[in-house]
């Protein structure tokens, strides 16, 4: 009497297909017509060429079947999906039975950038087609992704003045002390402080170099093992040097229909992550939803320009605490009257203004403002 269910015995010959092994209704079976049917040489794909000598390359659409089923399965490293092709059905079936080195996979996504942009746009347009994608509502955030550069291999002008200042400062004391031991006569302090100017100034030149290329770059922050990457701020006062992930999403189906990445904080990312959803969908208008760290005034102007309909949450101006303002002077507690343009206080106040508008700048961005007043002779009886 047998207690368990036996398997296949392993020496055994069994006929079967890849083919059957994979349902009808598996997504690997839409991602393979999906490749198949577009033309990789008019998306700017580099293509593979036929070799007269040497070993045969691969296909280029059996690099681009790897990197849309890693990203659908979130499978990143290249060496993963690489151990993935000898022992995952699906993608045995995907590529034929292919084992791609995992050096050609990163290759491809290396020197294709340009070709996976354009190929997102036209899966989007294909979402489109298939009435998949409203167009009218489009949700807007960010998400920090930090890089692999440390904080210490992250420079600005200001700490690389602090960095020259504690060099000169530190120059100026082994001097000090050098002259100290010359008198004294002390021959091993003196080599071993000699050693320590001598780092100093080594420092001191990469320094310099530093500082002049961060003025050639033009830009406020340089960093040095992620070229690209920038000190951010990801939550409450915490600073990381990070990357920036911008995403649309659709509101029909919750569908991401634009995606990029940027290095600087979401207050100066709304145009254009808005403007390439627009771009992406081919439509006229839409209505953008992003939360309070987008409120800039010329992000929302321009997209305004580009007629695309904006609601940004309101920032908050000023904290309620002991020693600031009452909870019932918040700046949500004025209302505002659009034909006499005025404000009433809480205490029904009538707030008026003398019409000069002025301009408060902030983290490269700013806003325009007006200064008020009570009339408190306009509600004496």
């Amino acid at each position: 009497m047998m207690q368990h269910i036996i398997g296949v015995a392993r020496n055994q010959m069994v006929f079967t297909s890849l083919e059957q092994n994979i349902p009808d209704d598996n997504p690997v079976r839409f991602l393979d017509a999906f490749v198949e049917n577009i033309d990789l040489g008019a998306l700017g794909f580099e293509l593979q060429t036929l070799k007269t000598e040497g070993r045969p390359s691969y296909s280029t659409k059996i690099f681009l079947k790897i990197y849309l089923y890693g990203y659908l399965n979130g499978l990143r490293s290249s060496r993963k999906l690489e151990k993935e092709c000898t022992r995952n059905m699906e993608l045995q079936w995907l590529l034929y039975g292919l084992i791609p080195n995992y050096h050609s996979i990163s290759d491809f996504r290396k020197d294709n950038p340009s070709g996976l942009k354009k190929l997102f746009k036209v899966f989007v347009s294909f979402l489109k087609d298939a009435d998949l994608i409203g167009g009218e509502i489009i949700a807007i955030d960010g998400t920090k992704s930090r890089a692999h550069n440390s904080k210490k291999a992250n420079f600005n002008q200001k700490k690389i003045e602090k960095h020259l200042a504690y060099i000169e400062e530190k120059s100026q004391e082994y001097l000090d002390q050098l002259a100290e031991n010359d008198v004294q006569e002390n021959s091993e302090k003196i080599n071993n402080i000699q050693q320590k100017i001598e780092r100093l100034k080594t420092n001191r030149i990469r320094y310099e170099l530093l500082e002049e290329k961060l003025k050639v770059s033009g830009e406020p922050q340089i960093s040095m093992t992620d070229e690209d990457s920038r000190a951010l701020l990801v939550q409450g006062q915490v600073v990381e040097v990070s990357y920036n992930i911008q995403a649309a999403v659709d509101d029909k189906h919750k569908l991401v229909v634009a995606t990029h990445t940027i290095n600087r904080n979401d207050r100066n990312a709304l145009a254009a992550i808005a403007i390439e959803a627009k771009e992406n969908l081919g439509i006229e208008t839409f209505t953008a939803l992003v939360d309070k760290g987008y409120h800039n005034g010329r992000e929302i102007t321009q997209c305004k320009a580009e007629n695309i309909r904006t609601i940004v949450a309101y920032p908050t101006l000023v904290q309620t605490n002991e020693n600031g303002t009452t909870k019932g002077y918040l700046v949500a507690n004025f209302i505002y009257d659009k034909e006499s343009d005025t404000y009433q206080c809480p205490q029904s106040q009538t707030l008026e203004t003398t019409g000069s508008w002025h301009k408060k700048s902030r983290d490269g961005g700013g806003y325009l403002f007006k200064n008020t007043a009570v009339q408190l002779a306009k509600n004496v009886p």
